[in-house]
């Protein structure tokens, strides 16, 4: 009996990349840029992964004077501090984000339809 578990290779798991700490999408690094659907036509864009050394009110408050759009900062147990917009601003959030230099291009994930 020892023989045969000595000859059988560990069990191989393809998804231990994935589940990795430092994987590509569930590292702190992204700002994820995500659309819900409320009710009808209406929707709201959540903004969530910004460095907690920026002021958040301050963020929120430039993006409603851009965009013409209401919206909150609520916080979330696992998620921390995401900022919520009225209507479909995954787009005009990304570009401001970078133009105001808070974060590369690059380390910005746009989900939704």
């Amino acid at each position: 009996m020892s023989e045969f578990n000595s000859i059988v290779p560990t069990a191989f798991d393809p998804f231990a990349e994935a589940n990795a700490e430092d994987s590509g999408a569930g590292t702190k690094e992204y700002v994820h840029v995500r659309i819900q659907q409320r009710n009808g036509r209406k929707s709201l864009t959540t903004v969530q992964g910004v460095k907690k050394e920026y002021s958040y009110s301050k963020i929120l408050k430039d993006l409603k004077k851009e965009f013409c759009c209401n919206g909150t900062v609520v916080q979330d147990p696992e998620l921390g501090q995401v900022i919520q917009l009225q209507g479909d601003q995954r787009k005009n959030a990304s570009t401001f984000l970078v133009q105001a230099g808070i974060v590369k291009r690059e380390h910005i994930k746009l989900h939704g339809f």
